[in-house]
């Protein structure tokens, strides 16, 4: 791995692990030796990281060089930590990890009073009634989204019956108990909404619909609302 993308990573795995952290949890979420680990925090206080802590005892980063200075209000600060939480519960793995990064990333750009109103937030999210783990396949719909590529899938109804679809994803939604995507169906050519959870399979394509996906996913939506 280059070290440019060492320094990064181990920049993230700072911003987001619980704070002492040791060089071997830190070697560890970084996947390099803790010998190099020693080398690689040596050059981020080079470059102007305040660390504190040494071998045996731990870390902590107390100034991020990278990050821009950010000052939010402490009802701000509990409404990002709140909205991140329920990405942290509601996404695919993926989408999970990348909240608790720009959780640990905000963190690391707030004074010294305001991350601990962030690390001890008040508001808290828990959900006895958990949604089944997110599929694979989700990662690919959002990302087929955002490059306006076509997908292949497999769905099944609620009677068990499968159908081959080519679709163009425009988006992705989040309800109490189920994700839907918003697509243009090719094969009904219509928009429909499809339940994630029982696309069976999802397959790339080369076909794309650039420029479409902003101007089909307001006319849906507009669709959507109209009485």
């Amino acid at each position: 791995m280059p070290r440019a993308d060492r320094l990064l990573r181990l920049l993230a795995a700072f911003r987001t692990l619980p704070q002492p952290v040791t060089a071997a949890r830190l070697a560890e979420e970084t996947g390099v030796s803790e010998r190099t680990l020693y080398r690689d925090i040596a050059s981020l206080r080079a470059g102007g990281a305040l660390i504190d802590g040494e071998a045996g005892v731990g870390y902590t980063l107390t100034e991020d060089p990278a990050l821009p200075p950010q000052m939010f209000t402490q009802l701000e600060v509990e409404a990002l930590v709140l909205g991140l939480a329920e990405v942290a519960l509601a996404g695919d793995q993926a989408l999970a990890r990348a909240a608790r990064e720009a959780q640990g990333k905000i963190i690391a750009t707030l004074p010294d009073r305001v991350q601990r109103q962030a690390i001890h937030s008040v508001s808290l999210t828990y959900r006895y009634n958990l949604r089944a783990p997110q599929p694979p396949h989700l990662q690919t719909l959002r990302q087929a989204a955002w490059d306006e590529r076509a997908l292949d899938i497999a769905y099944r109804d609620l009677a068990g019956a499968v159908t081959h679809r080519r679709i163009w994803p425009l988006g992705i939604v989040f309800l109490d108990q189920e994700v839907q995507c918003l697509a243009f169906c090719c094969l009904r050519q219509e928009f429909r909404r499809f339940k994630v959870a029982q696309m069976d399979g999802v397959t790339q394509t080369d076909e794309s619909f650039r420029p479409r996906r902003v101007p089909l996913l307001r006319a849906f939506i507009d669709q959507m609302r109209a009485p």
